[in-house]
């Protein structure tokens, strides 16, 4: 028969672990026991990056969306997708109704390539996708240095050293 030392911290882990899960899927989830008459968590459009030849595209699927519901801004090499998913509520008096759909405001901030402006950017907006395009920027190659040796000088320490003895 082996021996098995109880420790108690792995047991309270396991059901914190458990705790966590249960209020995570709780709140995280549109469930029959959660609220519907608010939203539960807030919307965040999903985002394809894709590597091209010379180029990455960012693809980010704002359904319901125009091109005047979002903003593009770059700040200090750092570009910011945000916008606000407004939702229609309409009120029925008899029956029951749910909604799954995401609505809010929302801002996604993705790094640029270094050397990469807001004015080599492009973008389009079609069916309910955005397409930013942004190229590469161009690859930097070490620079050789040229060292040069002069022939018969003393060591910076001996030329210290004749100085003081004088």
């Amino acid at each position: 028969m082996a021996l098995v030392r109880w420790a108690p911290s792995r047991d309270i882990s396991a059901i914190q672990d458990e705790v966590n899960h249960l209020f995570g899927s709780f709140f995280d989830n549109a469930t029959p026991l959660a609220p519907t008459n608010r939203i539960t968590r807030g919307f965040v459009p999903a985002i394809d990056i894709v590597e091209n030849g010379d180029e990455y595209s960012l693809h980010v699927d704002l359904p319901g969306m125009s091109e005047k519901d979002v903003k593009l801004e770059v700040l200090d090499g750092v570009l910011t997708i945000s916008g606000e998913r407004k939702t229609e509520r309409d009120e029925k008096q008899n029956g029951y109704r749910r909604i799954e759909r995401l609505a809010g405001s929302f801002s996604r901030s993705l790094v640029l390539p270094e050397g990469v402006g807001a004015d080599s950017l492009s973008a389009s907006f079609d069916n309910g996708v955005l397409t930013i395009t942004v190229p590469k920027p161009p690859e930097v190659k070490p620079q050789p240095v040229q060292i040069n040796v002069v022939s018969g000088a003393k060591p910076a320490a001996e030329t210290v050293e004749a100085s003081a003895s004088k």
